[in-house]
């Protein structure tokens, strides 16, 4: 088994591209839209399927916002150095809500940011790993 993709519904698709893309690095790997079901979805990652686990980014028609619940937790990310991701992402206009730093009662560096709906993304410093 492989981990393909997680889903995460948007309010605004191209706001959401846009920060996956641009303030994230991530690419558009493809679109669709359903208009029979009133959706369209675009997936975005570092690389595609299957070498790559993908974010499939879905936007219902006419939904303007979500609840997010209790239940989700964050999407984590390696990054080689937490400081300059955090620096990068607030420059390209991105929400940094906890800043580089190590994890209580660890040693991994790790910072949150947040994406324009609300999702937490978590960056683990892992320098060996990019």
């Amino acid at each position: 088994m492989r981990l393909l993709h997680t889903m995460l519904r948007v309010a605004n698709l191209q706001r959401s591209i846009d920060f996956y893309t641009q303030v994230l690095g991530m690419k558009l790997l493809r679109t669709s839209e359903n208009p029979e079901y009133k959706y369209t979805l675009a997936f975005v990652g570092y690389g595609s399927n299957p070498d790559h686990a993908e974010l499939e980014l879905t936007y219902n028609w006419g939904v303007e916002n979500y609840e997010l619940g209790t239940a989700y937790g964050h999407i984590a990310l390696a990054v080689p150095d937490a400081a300059a991701a955090c620096a990068k992402i607030k420059a390209a206009g991105g929400n940094v809500t906890r800043e580089a730093g190590p994890v209580q009662g660890g040693s991994t560096v790790i910072a949150f940011v947040t994406d324009p709906d609300g999702y937490k993304i978590e960056l683990i410093e892992r320098p060996q790993a990019i």
